[in-house]
């Protein structure tokens, strides 16, 4: 099988603007290419993980792979996919989290050798003078094209700002840059960037004549079985770096994907052959649990190495065992400040933890049933605890199914 068949097999390719010359590129290791990451945030997340994996993919066929962070775009903000306007950011929170993508990249992409390149489009949209700007690029586009756009279309209703409109133009002049400086032949994004890249590919023929090669390939989003993109939860994104979204959350995220997403994403996002892919895609049952394990600890791997995948997935099922080693679980710790009259309450100890937002969630939780303390269902909201119950190991708190975390006393 071919680089470019596995892909399709995987589910990975959304469109692409000319198929037998991409398949050309991409099967022999001559495709040079790029994915643009605006930093938005000082970490990477969920979302970005499809183009990270594909990256790591195609750099291991032979390919050479060009990460673009987006320093100068994201002074713009990208209006794809939104209904709002993005909040601006200074140069200071910009130029922070450009260096922290830089080193969570490396843990997908091989930058040594001149395998890879990191580069920054502040480096070159910063310094250009809007009226050369203009004339340079402005005949390339056409307004009425571009309005049409999906990528402006959430934006019409509400207003979309000429800051916003500028986008496209920003992108397409980034691929048209490194097609110049670095030889790069071709533009992968989410399935979401179909307009933006294709003002690049046209803006490079526009401007360098008919017979400069620029290709375009989108990857197919995110999306769980009911549509929505993956790698949110009630409390905000998946991310990428261990201090925003612990290796044993990012494992439980993957554990508890519905049972209709879980062969998609193994087939999707993990590095595991297909041949054994194919064999799991008869699992049904409780099999679908086991292949639950596989995604969460493959991916955790990924992100955060092995030896934070194993220690996850232990304290995953020693909690659901109600039992074995429960020392890589997350944990709340409660000491003295936390006592009333030498005790602290159920409730209190949901609030802290985290596990419920309020007081009066937390009383609801427990008279409905969905609270346990080491597996003991707490049934009195007025359930109090010294300092000595938690001592040791603790005791693991949850709340519901999936929701759990280990007090220990401090």
């Amino acid at each position: 099988m071919t680089v470019y068949d596995e892909l399709v097999a995987r589910g990975l390719i959304a469109q692409v603007t000319d198929e037998e010359e991409i398949k050309e590129l991409v099967n022999n290791g001559k495709a040079v290419f790029y994915i643009g990451f605006d930093p938005t945030a000082d970490s990477l997340h969920v979302g970005h993980f499809m183009a990270l994996c594909l990256m790591k993919r195609l750099q291991m066929a032979g390919n050479k792979p060009i990460a673009l962070i987006g320093g100068g775009t994201a002074m713009i903000g990208d209006p794809s996919g939104r209904t709002d306007m993005r909040q601006m950011m200074t140069k200071e929170t910009i130029n922070h989290n450009v260096e922290c993508f830089k080193k969570q990249m490396s843990r997908f992409i091989d930058f040594s050798d001149g395998k890879a390149m990191l580069v920054n489009n502040a480096d070159w949209l910063l310094d250009l003078n809007y009226v050369e700007l203009l004339r340079e690029v402005g005949p390339c586009f056409s307004v009425n094209n571009m309005l049409r756009a999906e990528c402006y279309k959430q934006r019409m209703e509400k207003g979309l700002s000429f800051l916003e409109f500028n986008y496209m133009i920003m992108q397409s002049y980034d691929f048209y840059e490194l097609y110049q400086k670095y030889g790069c032949n071709m533009q992968f994004g989410g399935n979401d960037q179909w307009s933006n890249m294709l003002g690049g590919t046209e803006l490079i023929r526009r401007k360098l004549g008919p017979d400069a090669d620029a290709y375009a390939m989108t990857i197919t989003l995110l999306l769980n079985s009911e549509g929505k993109k993956m790698g949110k939860t009630q409390s905000g994104a998946v991310w990428l770096d261990p201090n925003k979204t612990s290796p044993f959350d990012f494992y439980q995220y993957w554990r508890n994907v519905a049972d209709a997403d879980v062969m998609r994403c193994i087939r999707m996002l993990t590095f595991l052959p297909l041949e054994e892919i194919d064999a799991m895609d008869s699992w049904e049952g409780s099999k679908l649990n086991e292949a639950k394990e596989i995604l969460a600890f493959e991916l955790t791997k990924l992100v955060h190495g092995e030896e934070e995948a194993q220690k996850a997935q232990d304290a995953a099922r020693a909690l659901f065992s109600n039992g074995g080693d429960t020392a890589n679980m997350p944990a709340c710790a409660v000491t003295e400040e936390d006592l009333r009259d030498g005790t602290v309450d159920i409730l209190a100890l949901l609030v802290k933890s985290g596990l419920a937002g309020t007081r009066s969630e937390a009383r609801r939780n427990v008279t409905q049933g969905g609270v346990t303390l080491d597996g003991e269902k707490v049934t009195d909201f007025k359930a109090a605890y010294t300092l000595d119950d938690f001592k040791g190991e603790g005791k693991v708190l949850k709340r519901g199914k999936k929701k759990f975390i280990k007090i220990v006393a401090e």
